[in-house]
């Protein structure tokens, strides 16, 4: 997964060192994503003035020179071959990029390297100033200098672009460009995006020169508006240009983008101003505040420098200029119009991004799960029945998002739940009690591949739509197919104001707090929790479930405790069972139940995070080929919790036995039968509450 990281300031004076810092950590926040290198990109003098850049509208003004006119730098741009492990230093006349392969340490190693080889003074201050920086997961090419981003257009870095996404039809493109002189030195679907930006830029600057209509105006919104007409895929881009000095670009389709926005200055210097019209961006009202931005993929990157963000939506363009910014829309009938996004205030604290005295965030995330699981159910789930009165008079489980739709969702032929990987697994935990309560047809679909089989989806259904982010892509993509065939959209999400919160019709949000590992902790046992509080408010009015009903609430009220203890008794047990299985080529996880859902999350948890293949296996399935694999070296994970599926998973047990199985039995506490299992065999306990 890659991260964007963009930093723009105007007449709010920045050190280049501080520049420098405010990029490094913007890419240290996203490191959780994962990626395989880094690079960035920043401006080498000052953006032109207002003034130069109101009477020159081409935007080329002194892209080449320095406010003497002399050129800034002498050198030629330094291209290295793929696969250089020392990183390249990408040098125009004002763009200086940094690339390198492996961690932002040495991305920061090599800046630091290239500043003092070319003396430049870390303490010059830039009123104006444009920089981009990115870490990429290689998806087109091997993790390399040359493959990494940024990537520019030519040797000059006329147009400069980091990218989130992938561009499915870069081949074609890449062709097209060729056949008119392109050359290419990566091998990423990523570099077609700023040649095709100067092949169009060429191509629209020549057509205004040869209807002799005064000095080529290319505004740079409206060229990117050209290139994402030919872009196909899921997207998000950064993007900065020589021809367009001190001007920020961001447009998104598909893959999440914000921007963080301060307005003003220690100064007194007025707050920005919102560009209403495209023709509108060099009018003086936009040249007289002061403003800075944070664009980012993740709020992560920007929740230290402001809480007032922006979120952009599926074909937006971000262009910020001088002291204002611009949205525009590429489906709106007049794109030239400014579009309206509401400003809002994130609901995180600096400290939820930290990690708080733990090693990782994953771990961290993992100890939060009592407290998330708190917040979730807070002001929703009334634990304590009520003394007074009939207590069936009381609502127990009050879900606001869900107060005008509620009927529907009874009324539905079929309930359906989407989504992919852990939010998959979610739905398979909570689909028996969805079922057992609302007494609805369940079912589950991946997202991806729903799409790939057109599932047919009718007006009668209600699909439940789960993702963390709100933003997955597939998932996203589902939910606009189940819309234009009028299913009513549920929401689960961890994010306000996401893309699926957005589009959905009604929903939940998880309150679980903000989540930075990858490999989801809190949000999975949130959006087990969201479901079942769903079952429990669907299910209010039944006489016949009030029992059942109470059973679960009551359990519910009772597990944070219970959560909390055991992460207490068995947190020094997990790190030893670990050291035991870290040399392990394989792991299977067997269950039955309720509890296949955790399997397969086990499973999946430890391919994310220990790299270890997995498998997690419906225990009634074993006889069929997994059962083969069994010997004394395979381990093997059991859960076996006093349920309604004991008895058969204590015949499985018996079955690996039998076959000399390496045994880990996750059981009830004080589970007498796993005991005597445990003493008359090699097996390890895991003993739950």
């Amino acid at each position: 997964m890659c991260g964007i990281f963009g930093y723009y300031n105007y007449r709010v004076p920045r050190e280049l060192r501080e520049i420098l810092h405010i990029l490094f950590t913007g890419l240290k926040r996203l490191e959780y994503r994962g990626y395989d290198s880094a690079g960035l990109c920043v401006d080498a003098i000052d953006a032109n003035p207002p003034t130069s850049r109101r009477s020159s509208l081409s935007g080329d003004g002194l892209a080449n020179a320095n406010s003497n006119g002399s050129s800034a730098f002498e050198e030629q741009a330094l291209q290295q071959p793929n696969g250089n492990s020392n990183g390249t230093v990408d040098e125009g006349s004002s763009p200086i990029i940094v690339k390198a392969p492996g961690k932002i340490e040495n991305l920061e190693k090599l800046t630091k390297d290239y500043m003092q080889q070319h003396a430049m003074d870390l303490d010059k201050v830039y009123k104006h100033h444009v920089a981009i920086s990115h870490t990429r997961w290689a998806t087109h090419g091997q993790p390399s200098a040359t493959n990494s981003h940024p990537h520019v257009s030519d040797p000059s870095a006329d147009f400069v672009v980091v990218h989130n996404g992938i561009i499915t039809n870069y081949k074609a493109l890449k062709d097209i460009l060729i056949k008119n002189g392109e050359t290419f030195v990566s091998e990423t679907d990523t570099e077609v995006i700023p040649k095709l930006l100067k092949f169009a830029y060429d191509g629209m600057t020549a057509e205004q020169e040869a209807a002799a209509i005064g000095t080529p105006n290319v505004p740079f919104p409206k060229l990117v508006m050209e290139v994402m007409k030919k872009l196909e895929g899921a997207y998000a881009l950064l993007i900065k240009s020589r021809h367009y000095p001190g001007e920020m670009l961001a447009c998104k389709r598909g893959s999440p983008m914000i921007v963080g926005i301060k307005e003003g200055s220690k100064e007194g210097l007025s707050r920005a101003t919102s560009i209403s019209r495209l023709t509108d961006q060099y009018n003086e009202t936009h040249w007289t505040g002061a403003l800075e931005a944070w664009v980012a993929s993740d709020a992560s990157a920007v929740i230290e420098h402001t809480k007032r963000v922006i979120v952009l939506e599926d074909n937006d363009v971000l262009h910020i200029v001088g002291g204002g910014y611009g949205i525009y829309n590429t489906r709106q009938a007049d794109v030239e119009e400014a579009v309206s996004r509401k400003l809002q205030v994130l609901q995180v604290e600096v400290d939820q991004v930290m990690k708080g005295g733990y090693e990782h965030y994953m771990q961290k995330e993992i100890h939060e799960q009592p407290e998330a699981l708190l917040q979730t159910m807070r002001g929703r789930v009334a634990v304590e029945k009520t003394s007074e009165g009939n207590p069936y008079h009381q609502q127990r489980v009050k879900l606001g998002g869900l107060v005008e739709t509620r009927d529907i969702i009874r009324r539905s032929r079929r309930i359906m739940f989407v989504a992919c990987g852990t939010s998959y697994h979610a739905a398979l935990a909570a689909r028996q009690t969805v079922e057992e309560l609302v007494e609805v047809p369940v079912v589950l679909e991946l997202a991806s591949d729903l799409l790939d089989r057109c599932c047919p989806i009718f007006r009668d259904d209600t699909c439940v739509y789960i993702s963390q982010s709100g933003e997955t892509a597939d998932t996203l993509r589902a939910l606009e197919y189940a819309k234009a065939r009028g299913a009513l959209c549920v929401g689960i999400t961890n994010t306000v104001g996401s893309a699926i919160s957005r589009a959905t019709h009604c929903g939940i949000h998880q309150n679980a707090g903000y989540e930075i590992g990858v490999a989801s902790t809190k949000a999975y046992t949130s959006q087990i929790i969201c479901i079942t509080m769903m079952a429990l408010a669907l299910a209010e009015d039944s006489i016949s479930k009030r029992e059942r009903r109470d059973q679960i609430i009551d359990e519910l009220g009772q597990l944070p405790e219970k959560m909390k203890a055991f992460m207490k008794d068995q947190d020094q047990a997990m790190a030893q069972l670990a050291a035991q299985l870290k040399d392990s080529n394989s792991l299977m996880f067997f269950a039955r139940g309720n509890n296949y859902a955790t399997a397969l999350e086990a499973a999946l948890k430890c391919k994310e995070v220990a790299l270890i293949h997995s498998e997690g296996i419906l225990a009634g399935e074993m006889k069929h080929g997994a059962l083969a694999l069994v010997d004394e070296h395979l381990p093997i994970v059991v859960i076996a919790t006093k349920d309604r599926m004991y008895r058969k998973m204590e015949s499985v047990i018996q079955q690996l036995l039998a076959r000399s199985a390496r045994l880990i039995i996750l059981c009830t506490h004080g589970d007498a039968n796993m005991k005597q299992y445990a003493a008359r065999s090699d097996c390890k306990l895991i003993e739950v509450c």
